[in-house]
């Protein structure tokens, strides 16, 4: 899980981390495997009453406990998370999304931001700070976290701490790495915005890299 991240990880793996050790002599995926078994796997292992899941050898009401509430905050989150993603339709959507991260920041700082496919914000993630130019900004760095959350496009915002956020040849250049960058990944990079003092410039409205 932490060297590959829990996407990468089979069901069996997963039910392993939540149940824990502790299961007498059987070993922990033994449990997970005998659990997916007898419940028709993940979707009937939610539905599962608690009772039952007791009945398994190697579950205990501790672990029985931190199933269900695993399966609960899923449901949770599942719920909570489609009313609070705004959709990035034009850069001012955009700057507003990684305002947070860019009005404090007392130097250059880039983001990135992690759209899905209706363009939904999913993620806004750091990907440098300093220095900003393509061989600081690496595209390794830049798109990490899109591939890990399945982002289907980005757009790129940084801040310039000077007054004047026109887009000097450097951001153009990085502009044009990253999104060939993001090409080879299937992800689009739809824009990139400058942020200036209190204002900022579209990349793509200007036809700057693009």
């Amino acid at each position: 899980m932490w060297s590959e991240g829990p996407e990468w990880l089979a069901a069996r793996d997963l039910v392993a981390l939540v149940i824990g050790p502790g299961g007498g002599r059987r070993r922990t995926l033994d449990v997970a495997d005998d659990v997916l078994s007898r419940f028709d796997g993940l979707a009937g292992l939610r539905r599962a009453p608690a009772v039952e899941l007791a009945t398994v050898r190697g579950l205990g009401r501790a672990k029985v406990a931190a199933l269900v509430a695993a399966f609960e905050l899923g449901r949770c989150a599942a719920t909570l998370e489609p009313a609070r993603r705004p959709t990035i339709r034009a850069p001012q959507d955009a700057v507003d999304a990684a305002c947070r991260r860019l009005e404090t920041a007392d130097q250059e700082l880039f983001c990135v931001l992690l759209l899905n496919k209706r363009h939904e914000l999913i993620g806004v993630v750091e990907a440098s700070r300093g220095s900003l130019n393509a061989a600081a900004v690496d595209a390794r760095d830049a798109f990490r976290e899109a591939v890990r959350r399945g982002a289907h496009a980005v757009i790129l915002a940084h801040k310039d701490p000077s007054v004047n956020p026109e887009p000097s040849p450097e951001d153009v250049r990085l502009t044009t790495v990253l999104r060939e960058g993001g090409a080879l990944l299937g992800i689009r990079v739809l824009d990139h915005v400058v942020v200036g003092d209190g204002r900022f410039v579209s990349l793509r409205e200007r036809g700057l890299g693009f």
